[in-house]
């Protein structure tokens, strides 16, 4: 994905002035640099870690620096304030690592001056590693095992999400571009061979087959390196990324992008938790995968703004949304909702300060940036904000989900339905979104029947089955068939 529009001058409203003040900033980023799907486990590179660094670099020196372009106000400038972050990931090996690589660029060791402690008897102790910093990094169930999953929407437990996605395989859309670039597989066949059998080497494997071919032309530096032309490798991309889009967004099944709704609901608690406390939080900074990203994007009516937003993120990219306002701001005084602007940010692949965010207006507003309550407005005719409207979205009716439906009103049904359109109460106070704690109870729901329910789906609609990566890694000849997804990240 190469984004390379729109300046904000262009947008019909901006909030541009000498005074503005960032309250706070929730910043949600893809991983850096990978080994490939296909050959799990997946783990970060030199690369990939050089990469998230320096995008957390590059936010360090516009938030949180001393002399940072547009420091978030109050923000501890060198060494951190707990209570001031928030930093999580999925249980995922690179995702994790790329989070923890982001944060020692945003927060890097203060040395053996800051970071000594004395203690009573006057015993002086220095931090190891010439001060590093720990930053407790929280888990969170969207995305978790996103680089080793064989699905979708795997990571959400979602039946009607992963029902929705499976659709997609009999979409004429599919079919037709299954057919028609068949003989590009053929023709790459012996470019991948070695991973994918014949009967593997199809527009159903497109990602993943792009994706192989992608690390090899990163990494593999063997000069009789099997790759195909430049002109089949472009469209073997674009192809991964029309593959990808289909599987992460549809605009007749907004359930489908259950993952965007669930971010989308993160990034108001998070805000939200910045305004309610009056300053006190000020930074959230999220890791996840690349179908949560494709969600949003369509989801937020950015497709509508630029075609980019239709393709794969790069490695390392990120979404950002701050909260500013022209108000002033001090000690004892903080500005109402109605002074609070929200701010969208999209960079493509690592930031630094020579490839910089670029802003976007959300919900095809032509503004930005958005009055507070109308961004919490607009994200909350998507967003899925607590456990109950999930249970209701997905179909989910067991376990957990059994006791939601018994809430509301007490006849199992639900007074929201976000994943279709409807807006939820706005979010203005601590209840703006759905919490870490209940993300992770979202997380824990699968149950038997779901999982009966998921599978008789997927056979009954497209004839498929699922296939483990190492199984895929060593059945060249077989004829079984791997769904991969925008839900790896």
């Amino acid at each position: 994905m190469r984004c390379t529009t729109c300046l904000v001058a262009a947008l019909a409203v901006s909030l541009v002035s000498a005074q503005e003040t960032v309250l706070g900033a929730y910043i949600f980023s893809r991983h850096g640099d990978r080994t490939a799907k296909s050959t799990p486990p997946a783990n970060l590179t030199e690369l990939g870690y050089e990469e998230v660094f320096t995008s957390g670099t590059y936010f360090r020196n516009r938030y949180i620096a001393s002399g940072a372009t547009n420091r978030i106000l109050g923000i501890n400038s060198d060494i951190v304030k707990l209570s001031q972050i928030t930093a999580s990931a999925p249980v995922d090996n690179v995702l994790q690592s790329s989070a923890l690589g982001f944060l020692q660029g945003l927060y890097p060791p203060v040395g053996t001056q800051l970071g000594t402690n004395t203690l009573r008897n006057g015993t002086q102790v220095q931090a190891p590693l010439s001060g590093y910093q720990l930053i407790p990094l929280q888990t969170v169930e969207t995305g978790a095992n996103s680089e080793n999953s064989a699905w979708l929407q795997g990571s959400t437990n979602c039946a009607n999400a992963q029902i929705s996605s499976n659709n997609y395989f009999t979409s004429t859309e599919y079919m037709s571009t299954l057919n028609n670039t068949q003989a590009l597989y053929n023709r790459i066949y012996s470019d991948v061979n070695k991973t994918f059998a014949q009967s593997q080497t199809s527009y159903k494997n497109a990602y993943t087959i792009w994706d192989l071919l992608n690390v090899a032309s990163i990494h593999n530096s063997t000069a009789t390196a099997p790759l195909p032309s430049d002109d089949d490798f472009d469209q073997l991309r674009y192809l991964a990324f029309q593959h990808e889009f289909g599987l992460a967004y549809n605009n007749s099944e907004p359930i489908r992008a259950i993952t965007g709704s669930i971010i989308a609901a993160e990034v108001i608690e998070g805000l939200n938790t910045t305004i309610t406390s009056k300053g006190k939080s000020k930074l959230n900074v999220q890791f996840g995968a690349y179908a949560g990203m494709l969600s949003f994007f369509g989801l937020a009516n950015l497709t509508n703004v630029n075609n980019d937003f239709y393709g794969v993120p790069d490695y390392a990219s990120t979404l950002t949304w701050e909260l500013v306002t022209n108000a002033t701001v001090t000690s004892t005084s903080w500005p109402s909702n109605d002074q609070i602007y929200v701010r969208f940010l999209f960079h493509n692949g690592t930031t630094s300060n020579t490839s910089q965010p670029v802003e976007y207006p959300l919900f095809n507003s032509n503004r930005s940036p958005l009055p507070w309550t109308d961004f919490v407005n607009g994200m909350n005719k998507f967003a899925i904000s607590d456990q109950r409207s999930w249970c209701n979205a997905c179909g989910n009716s067991t376990g957990v989900c059994s006791e939601a439906y018994l809430t509301a009103n007490g006849d199992g049904s639900s007074s929201s339905n976000t994943a279709n359109g409807s807006p939820a109460p706005s979010s203005t106070s601590g209840s703006g979104g759905i919490s870490k704690a209940v993300a992770g109870v979202i997380g824990a729901m699968v149950t038997l029947a779901v999982i009966l329910l998921i599978e008789g789906a997927i056979v009954l609609l497209g004839g498929f089955r699922l296939v483990s990566k190492k199984r895929l890694t060593g059945s060249q000849s077989s004829g079984s068939t791997v769904q991969t997804s925008s839900g790896k990240a």
